[in-house]
């Protein structure tokens, strides 16, 4: 829940000044899933999906607006070119680098027993019964009001008089136009 709703925390306040005092579009690289406007950051308006490595050469250059196959990531302390081709492994340094440091054991180890979880997750106490046992006074977790009385056969549709739009929307719909996470700007 950080880069998914901008939890990462806000840009130093000199640059949202900037960035929105000027009308500047902002742009953010990164290896997530969450490649819409504002979902980084409400400063953030273009979002750009890529591997790791490419997030931290677009980083190390400083900038979106690169040509990373002909212009340099920047210079050295000779003051020569350094580009992406110069510091990208080859795919024989991968892929040795991938044989010394990974084995199947590791992922039976790892994964072998995942369904049983870490001895803090067998230490969490269930509760028992098929109905999960909802704490009143959890500031985090309540029980869905609209569950409370509804019966296990349900009613026949009918008619909804009287019901007012929530949200209208058109194309491009995300989960962030009809139900707000993360930080809501003032104005």
């Amino acid at each position: 829940c950080t880069t998914c709703i901008g939890n990462s925390g806000p840009l130093p306040p000199p640059i949202s000044k900037a960035i929105n005092e000027n009308d500047i579009v902002a742009a953010a690289v990164l290896s997530g899933n969450r490649n819409f406007e504002g979902r980084i950051s409400p400063d953030v308006r273009a979002n750009y999906l890529a591997s790791p490595p490419l997030v931290v050469a677009y980083a190390i250059a400083g900038t979106t607006d690169i040509d990373l196959s002909t212009e340099p990531l920047g210079q050295d302390q000779d003051g020569k070119d350094v580009f992406l081709k110069d510091v990208w492994p080859s795919q024989e340094e991968v892929n040795a680098t991938m044989e010394s440091s990974i084995n199947p054991e590791m992922f039976r180890k790892q994964y072998g027993k995942a369904t049983e979880g870490s001895p803090e997750w067998q230490a969490i106490n269930g509760g028992d019964g098929d109905i999960f046992a909802w704490d009143e006074h959890s500031t985090y977790i309540q029980e869905p009001p609209f569950f409370v009385d509804m019966p296990v056969t349900p009613e026949p549709i009918s008619s909804i008089n009287d019901a007012r739009v929530l949200v209208s929307v058109g194309d491009s719909v995300t989960t962030d136009h009809i139900s707000p996470a993360g930080a809501i700007k003032a104005d």
